[in-house]
């Protein structure tokens, strides 16, 4: 076995023969080429762009503004939580785009080839639940684009109702959920091509829409206008912190599986520059365009519940003009469509695979995934703005900041960005440790997410779960190089630590 290194610092396997028949190893997870790594910085700016562009990012700012933070508190907190985790976001791209190798497979260089499951579960479960949510979303976008399309749909089905919504709703989130799951069978290049052409028409539609509504409205409302409960520092800092928290939450899933995506990038600045102009700026942009539809739709549509109003499914299915809601529902469906496929369906796709790479494909991954996400009831999950922030949002960014925090020391510190690449398919090669298990990342992250969900059920030590994401990463993070600097002494001349060392 052998590597072939390019200047620019990318490297590819060379024979993958004598790997192919480890159990480590399948078609999906294997290192790409590098001629196969053709993603630009434009696709990582459209990937971000797009995967921004989403329901839930709209309504981000709803539940900060209904805790009592002025349009400008929240906004300020969307912003400084996506730059905070853009830095990890960055770190672990940079393995991806170097070795051409997924997020579960780089894991295996810390957590070892079977302790790589733990860290890739927990982000599939996140996704499982995240697929849920977006894909009851685009369904329920789906059921009002065909009542506008088909008369009377939303009785046709009957009028029978099932968890309190009716059988035309419970089909239009099927056809929904089946068109995701269509989409990632045709493979990454249909994702690539999706995410490229949907930014650009999600970004233009909405804006579109913000003006539409504005003028409308004659004005943009009372809501830009109002003052917000919090008037000093003192009183704002209690709720800012677990919500610039909440921020990181909710996209410290990809700060672990970023890989998945940056192993097709034509280089580093490819992807680093890609991302760090798309991310805080859509993420910020598109609450901004939630907040003024909001308050413009407080004019025009008075007699709407304010839960409803920030709903831009129920908000759009007030508008008079059929070829206006139908153009603003196809925007949802295709932005909705977006982010579940790039965020809440590669990575689990991929950490099945990882679990089972014998039995389960990255399609049947896909499968799998779209299963588990039924079975976690995601309506009952959306019903709750609040519940969704402060409780969905930090309850997991702890748990994936633990994993964060291992991963980017193993990788930067303990093995200076160098990875033995065909012994992370090897069940006895450099990265077997213990049966496989590197028992030090594991007491790391359990150390870890133990102080970070604490606070969740002891209220004098709330204010550590108010960090949660932070607590994880830095106590991970120290936990895993105080224990793994023990074996400094046994590495070899490039960095790959000796197996069965653990």
């Amino acid at each position: 076995m052998s590597t072939r290194s390019y200047p620019d610092g990318r490297v590819e396997l060379v024979d993958s023969e004598s790997i192919s028949q480890s159990p480590l190893y399948n078609e999906d997870l294997a290192p790409i080429p590098v001629a196969g790594r053709t993603w630009s910085t434009y696709h990582f700016a459209a990937l971000w762009a797009g995967m921004a562009c989403n329901i839930p990012t709209y309504m981000m700012a709803s539940g900060l503004i209904t805790n009592g933070m002025n349009w400008w508190q929240a906004l300020l907190c969307i912003w400084l939580g996506n730059t905070i985790i853009l830095v990890p976001i960055v770190l672990n791209s940079h393995a991806g785009t170097k070795y051409g190798i997924p997020f579960p497979v780089l894991a295996r260089a810390s957590y070892g080839v079977a302790g790589s499951n733990l860290p890739a579960l927990m982000r599939a479960i996140i996704a499982c639940g995240w697929f849920g949510i977006n894909a009851w979303i685009g369904g329920q976008a789906m059921f009002t684009l065909l009542k506008v399309l088909i008369p009377h749909f939303d009785q046709s089905l009957g009028t029978t109702l099932y968890a309190g919504h009716s059988i035309a709703e419970w089909f239009s989130f099927g056809l929904f959920w089946c068109l995701n799951i269509l989409v990632i069978y045709r493979g990454m290049e249909v994702v690539r091509k999706l995410e490229s052409w949907a930014a650009p028409f999600i970004f233009s539609m909405t804006t579109l829409l913000v003006i539409w509504i504005v003028s409308q409205a004659k004005g943009f409302g009372n809501l830009l206008s109002e003052p917000g409960k919090y008037h000093t520092f003192a009183s704002f800092l209690p709720v800012f912190v677990p919500s610039v928290t909440a921020m990181i939450g909710s996209w410290s899933t990809l700060s672990l599986n970023m890989p998945d995506f940056t192993r097709f990038s034509r280089g580093q600045k490819e992807q680093m520059i890609g991302q760090a102009v798309a991310l805080p700026t859509s993420m910020t942009a598109f609450s901004a365009m939630g907040v003024i539809i909001t308050s413009a739709g407080v004019i025009l549509y008075p007699h709407m519940k304010h839960s409803e109003l920030w709903d831009p499914v129920k908000l759009i299915g007030q508008f008079s003009e059929p070829w206006i809601v139908a153009l603003a529902m196809f925007t949802v469906i295709l932005a909705t469509l977006s982010v579940n496929i790039a965020a809440n369906v590669v990575s689990p796709a991929n950490d099945f695979a990882n679990a089972f790479p014998l039995w389960i494909s990255f399609r049947r991954g896909a499968l799998l995934t779209g299963i588990i996400a039924l079975l976690m009831q995601p309506w009952q999950l959306m019903a709750d703005p609040n519940a969704y922030i402060f409780t969905w949002l930090l309850g997991y960014a702890g748990g994936l900041g633990s994993i964060g925090g291992v991963l980017i020391i193993d990788y930067w510190v303990i093995r200076k960005k160098q990875l033995e690449l065909a012994d992370l398919y090897l069940k006895d090669g450099a990265y077997a440790y213990t049966n496989g298990w590197n028992l030090k990342a594991l007491a790391a992250t359990v150390t870890a997410c133990f102080f970070a969900w604490i606070g969740a059920f002891v209220q004098s030590l709330h204010f550590l779960y108010d960090y949660s994401w932070f607590v994880g990463f830095g106590i991970a993070s120290t936990m895993y190089y105080l224990l793994m600097k023990q074996k400094t002494a046994n590495t070899h001349g490039n960095g790959t630590l000796q197996a069965g060392t653990n």
